[in-house]
């Protein structure tokens, strides 16, 4: 049964009045009704013209558009396939909501914000985000320097595996590079932090304190960053002893306390070492010369061995304190983790140097000196021997003279008394 509204009506007049019915074009956004709703499959009444369908990955979209949706609703869509075996037209929230992002990502690039994104994989080169079916790339020097890789010697391996540990967190990010018709995004996180960092250098001043996160722990030093900023504890600077290793004081993760000893532009040095007292202060108090002291030793250098006397305190025994002998390798005289007693013979607290000698308590010397002392008596003894056995010979050389003379006076004078007896 028909109501009529208005009997002067006509048909003409009811067709003008009704919405002009357009089939749906492939890739066109089109608005629908909801009709029915499931978890992978959406019915959508298209005006009245068709009635659409989207199902499968076509009903996901970063926002779970489909999660909010139900009859009766209105929903955008984008048309993939105009009919299929089942006269419906096939349709695709993904690529609608694809659409909007786009235009979010457009505006975000011209306009200079900051957005949020989860990333979706890695690899050697940087991280990459999908929302939607639309890839981005951060590379690794456009991360910030929380997440930026520090590994030794720039290693692939360990690069992708630090990477990889950033799969799933949530990053806020500048687009810097964008091309709608290729696809192609580039983000950096780094350039999202840049406003912060600047006005946390800006406060800051050499002698402050901060507490930050270990990014990176390399073989010269280690990498803390906080306040979107990141300085360098140089391997000096860890601990008040020799630090051969940087992992055996910190481990990527941590969080430490330094000071802030340096700053050059955005180039921060920081220190571990200056916020634990000096040992070396009361070191000359502690150790006088000739001092007989006990340690280990530690390791060995091409100018002597280094002996650990406290944790943070080493003296070193140079080659020519080492032994009597000469020394050209200390190992070969010495062994790591031998103990030892050696003398203290120097001491530069500023330098923060100990000078030990085993020479100066070794047995060889005391009998190399004793053996000069008695050397040093006997030898007036010897001259006086050697010229007294001189003198010896002198006399013998004179008494054999005046024998041999004496003897050939005899015969003279019994010449001479033949020759006055003749005369007589």
């Amino acid at each position: 049964m028909f109501k009529i509204i208005d009997d002067n009506l006509t048909m003409d007049d009811l067709l003008g009045a009704s919405k002009e019915l357009t089939k749906p074009e492939l890739g066109s956004v089109i608005t629908g009704t909801v009709v029915s709703v499931a978890k992978n499959k959406l019915v959508v009444d298209l005006n009245g013209v068709a009635v659409g369908i989207a199902s499968g990955r076509e009903t996901h979209d970063s926002s779970g558009t489909i999660n909010d949706l139900k009859e009766g609703d209105e929903v955008k869509t984008v048309v993939i396939e105009e009919e299929n075996d089942d006269g419906m037209v096939v349709l695709s929230l993904k690529k609608a909501s694809q659409a909007t992002t786009w235009d979010k990502f457009e505006k975000g690039y011209k306009e200079g914000t900051i957005i949020e994104i989860t990333v979706s994989e890695a690899n050697k080169g940087g991280l990459l985000i999908d929302i939607d079916g639309i890839k981005g790339f951060i590379p690794v020097s456009q991360l910030a320097p929380v997440h930026y890789p520090r590994v030794e010697d720039a290693n692939a391996g360990q690069i992708l595996t630090r990477l990889n540990k950033l799969i799933g967190i949530k990053m806020n990010v500048k687009i810097i590079n964008l091309d709608r018709a290729s696809g192609k995004m580039i983000l950096s996180e780094k350039a999202a932090m840049e406003t912060d960092a600047k006005k946390s250098l800006g406060e800051l001043k050499v002698g402050s304190r901060v507490k930050g996160r270990v990014s990176g722990v390399v073989k010269f030093g280690i990498f803390v960053t906080f306040d979107g900023l990141e300085g360098l504890v140089h391997i000096s600077e860890i601990a008040w002893g020799h630090v051969s290793n940087p992992h055996q004081y910190a481990k990527t993760g941590d969080t430490v306390e330094v000071e802030i000893i340096g700053i050059e532009g955005e180039k921060l040095s920081l220190s571990m070492k200056r916020l634990i007292p000096d040992p070396w202060s009361e070191i000359e108090a502690k150790y006088p010369i000739g001092t007989k002291v006990k340690g280990v030793i530690n390791r060995f250098s091409p100018f002597g061995a280094f002996v650990q006397l406290e944790d943070d305190i080493n003296g070193l025994i140079h080659l020519s304190e080492i032994s009597n002998q000469k020394v050209d390798d200390p190992a070969d005289f010495l062994k790591t983790g031998e103990e030892v007693e050696a003398q203290v013979i120097n001491i530069d607290r500023d330098e923060h140097r100990i000078g030990l000698s085993l020479k100066a308590l070794s047995p060889n010397k005391k009998a190399t000196a004793k053996a000069k002392d008695v050397d040093a008596e006997e030898k007036p003894k010897k001259k006086e021997s050697k010229k007294e056995e001189k003198e010896e010979v002198a006399e013998e050389v004179v008494e054999d003279k005046a024998e041999k003379e004496e003897k050939e006076e005899k015969p003279k004078k019994k010449a001479a008394a033949k020759k006055t007896a003749k005369k007589k």
